[in-house]
């Protein structure tokens, strides 16, 4: 079952939105419930019971708060994608976390990666739109990298999607610090410049032993 991605009424989002910078900043076990009510300037400790039911329902909730515009603008860019060209499906799946990241007020790519970080795997498995998403473009990528060998390749899809998470949550942090940085476009064309060359890249000699030895073992 998915959690609802409507809006919330006006003293759940005050809640859920400082909840998110806090997680953000402080990591999902460095933050109480009665910090975030003072945060969001309630007086009431049990807001977030009240409106969340518990701290699991509170994270489901922020997790899946920003999730449906993500997802559906990340749609809207694979629809548009070759299909066939690795660079131009990874730009579709990643940008719109980099847009995202981009807003001087967002703190949702860093709870992300906070969630990561935690091995918070069950507020993920919750969001039927988040899976479909992962599952949709690990598809594709097992498609279009058919010359790497396994585990080789699933190692490298997981990586290359961790890796998306934290080079957007540390363009979020420097944005919200008011950071100098370089240009919003010529950072998303390194970025998956980047991404695209780790994932491409051929297997080395030493890698296709090392499967090699490992497949004989067992």
């Amino acid at each position: 079952m998915s959690v609802s991605t409507r809006t919330p009424p006006a003293t759940a989002l005050q809640l859920l939105v400082a909840a998110e910078r806090l997680f953000a900043e402080h990591g999902l076990a460095g933050v109480s419930l009665r910090q975030i009510s003072m945060e969001a300037g309630s007086s009431n400790n049990s807001a977030i019971r009240y409106h969340f039911g518990s701290k699991d329902e509170l994270l489901r909730a922020i997790f899946a708060y920003r999730l449906g515009d993500l997802t559906q603008r990340r749609a809207l860019l694979k629809a548009r994608a070759n299909p066939d060209d690795l660079r131009a499906q990874l730009e579709a799946h990643i940008l719109p976390l980099l847009e995202l990241a981009e807003s001087p007020d967002s703190s949702y790519v860093s709870f992300v990666e906070q969630l990561q970080r935690a091995g918070a795997v069950e507020v993920f498995v919750h969001q039927e739109n988040a899976m479909k998403s992962q599952d949709e473009f690990g598809s594709v990528l097992r498609r279009l990298l058919a010359h790497l060998p396994e585990p080789a390749r699933a190692l490298r899809i997981q990586q290359v999607q961790d890796l998306g998470v934290h080079l957007a949550a540390e363009r979020e942090r420097a944005v919200g610090r008011g950071d100098a940085v370089v240009p919003f476009a010529l950072f998303v064309s390194g970025v998956v410049d980047g991404l695209a060359g780790f994932l491409g890249a051929p297997a080395s000699a030493e890698t296709e032993q090392l499967i090699a030895r490992e497949t004989a073992t067992h």
